[in-house]
């Protein structure tokens, strides 16, 4: 049952997705796709707290609506960043993407609405197939095998959390879906763990994202970049406050992503280890578990799917105009494409924390509500990573591509900028510079206002502390400019222990395997084969000898005695009469004889 006005955002992108292909085939499909976004939009600020929705199935009730403080606060960007996103796509012909965007980000809204771990699963895997299409259809060699490598990562988290399911389910009796203590966690709950993990991104289970993003189509991974990582920090919200484990593992991705970026030549490979970095705050915020370091995580998760999305969509374009997104062969496009240049670094200086954007808002929320939980360690690494990412994205990405970097022929042509990209990009910059001028915008939606009041973003030490961070950037940029200029080397990082492992198989079967199974063989041609061939004569002589002489003429007996039965049945009374009395002397002479 649902309640009065309860609507599921889910349900406009699922219907849409399935009536799309069946659409003509001019472009005034196009505007339809903008209905499930406006829907879901609306749903999110018209859906009240306490709404829910159930169905029955299998004698089970699913809970696949929950509007609560948390689900609320993650459907309301989710929505902004599906309106942002489809504005962003318009231009694209092909149905089979636009399918698979709808598909993913109604599995991503399923996720957050889910109130019991079945209907979890179920959008869960939606996500799972339809990230797979994002990345392969963008229809290179490399692009399917990343979405293989991506679609083989998603499926082991994906079972990890089915046997977590599964087993919670035989020891409780219940399917519900909420927050697990540390102190009583069982082995269904570490699996759990697992399987939301990977898609956190968390190292070591990161590699499919960098591996992933880059090879994806440019209006895919803008989706893919928003809604998969972030789906996983509100789950990891919703189940594991507080378990120090996710404290020190954010702090790892923090400083571990800026490491990896700052060494990169792709733009999007760039992005993708901040994705790490980034989503490392929000796991540690979760990890401490104080309600101020909560509201840190939900707030740098709604601002980094903006700025976030607007980084990707600012570099997708790049690399739709200009053909490739490598930093050697980018450089001086600022003053031939402008306006993506202004949007890109909206984008950059609101990852980099700097005032008057988003991400200073959420960011430094994170980082103070950790500090005063006097978790040093992971304050620390927090910010050393908040330098790492201004290097990286907010000075090195733009000056190689709109300045400093390899010059671009002026005489080269550059494919027109659709402006439906143009429209797209200026609705997320809008909103990172919006919610950082006016942080209520914001923190209104935050899931415990009562912390909201501790914090206040807009202090002069705040102010001065980020400043300061990043101007010590700045100089070491400028100093260090020529020791990271792009190569065109690829950085492997964890991927290469994967790679490893995958030769390891590769020469066990090709090798040792091999070896035995020639050995196999060579016993098979001399021994089992001629043990077959005595087993089948003997088979062969049981033939002749049982099956033939005794089961067969038994047969052949019964079947005489029956046909010489069937010959004195005349059906005359006379003959009958006779027998009988045969038969009357034969047993009078019997007994006679033995008596």
């Amino acid at each position: 049952m649902a309640t009065s006005n309860f609507y599921h955002p889910s349900v406009a992108f699922l219907m849409m997705a399935v009536v799309l292909p069946f659409l003509p085939g001019n472009r005034r499909w196009k505007w339809l796709l903008l209905l499930p976004p406006l829907a879901a939009l609306y749903a999110s600020f018209t859906n009240g707290l306490g709404d829910h929705l159930s169905l029955n199935w299998l004698d089970l009730t699913l809970q696949v609506g929950r509007v609560d403080e948390l689900s609320r606060v993650f459907t309301q960007v989710f929505a902004f960043m599906s309106l942002a996103g489809i504005i962003f796509s318009l231009h694209v012909n092909d149905k089979a993407q636009h399918v698979s965007s709808l598909l993913y980000v109604a599995g991503g809204f399923g996720c957050l609405m889910a109130a019991d771990y079945l209907s979890l699963f179920l959008f869960w895997e939606i996500m799972t197939v339809a990230g797979t299409l994002l990345v392969m259809l963008n229809r290179t060699r490399e692009s399917v095998l990343a979405s293989f490598r991506y679609f083989l990562f998603h499926i082991f988290g994906g079972l990890m959390l089915l046997g977590g399911i599964v087993l919670k389910y035989q020891a409780t009796k219940s399917f519900e879906f909420g927050p697990i203590a540390f102190n009583g966690a069982t082995y269904a709950d570490w699996l759990i763990l697992l399987g939301f993990c990977v898609n956190a991104a968390v190292v070591p289970l990161h590699a499919w994202l960098p591996d992933a993003y880059p090879r994806g189509t440019v209006t895919g991974s803008v989706f893919l970049c928003a809604y998969t990582t972030k789906t996983a920090v509100y789950v990891l919200a919703r189940a594991f406050p507080g378990w120090d484990i996710l404290a020190i593992a954010g702090a790892v991705m923090a400083v571990y992503g800026v490491i990896f970026a700052s060494m990169e030549n792709n733009a999007r490979r760039i992005l993708s280890y901040h994705i790490v970095s980034q989503v490392g705050y929000m796991v540690a915020g979760i990890g401490v578990g104080a309600y101020m370091t909560l509201n840190g995580a939900c707030a740098h998760a709604y601002a980094h799917i903006l700025y976030k999305g607007l980084l990707f969509m600012s570099v997708g374009t790049l690399l739709y105009t200009a053909g490739t997104q490598k930093l050697d062969e980018l450089g001086g496009l600022a003053s031939r494409r402008p306006w993506i240049m202004v949007f890109y670094m909206v984008a950059a200086l609101s990852i980099s924390g700097m005032p008057l954007f988003n991400g200073f808002i959420s960011k430094t929320m994170t980082i103070a509500g950790v500090a005063q939980e006097h978790r040093l360690f992971v304050a620390l690494a927090l910010e050393l990573a908040a330098v790492g990412t201004f290097v990286s994205v907010g000075l090195k990405l733009p000056y190689f591509a709109f300045w400093g970097g390899k010059k671009v022929d002026p005489n080269r042509p550059l494919k027109p900028v659709p402006l439906n990209m143009y429209v797209g990009m200026a609705i997320l910059a809008i909103l990172c510079l919006a919610q950082g001028v006016y942080p209520k915008m914001l923190y209104q939606f935050l899931p415990y206002q009562e912390a909201v009041t501790q914090y206040h973003p807009w202090t002069a030490w705040n102010v001065i502390q980020a400043l300061s961070l990043l101007s010590f950037s700045g100089l070491a940029f400028y100093i260090m400019r020529k020791v990271i200029e792009p190569h065109k080397a690829l950085n492997l990082d964890f991927d290469w222990f994967y790679r490893l492992a995958g030769k390891a198989l590769v020469f066990l079967v090709s090798r040792p395997l091999a070896f035995f199974d020639s050995i196999w063989s060579e016993f098979w041609n001399f021994a089992a084969l001629r043990l077959l061939k005595a087993l089948a004569a003997l088979a062969a002589i049981f033939d002749r000898k049982v099956i033939d002489e005794v089961v067969d003429g038994t047969a052949l007996s019964f079947k005489d005695f029956g046909n010489g039965a069937a010959s004195i049945q005349s059906g005359r009374l006379q003959t009958y009469l006779g027998l009988m009395v045969i038969i009357a002397l034969a047993i009078f002479a019997l007994f006679w004889y033995w008596l």
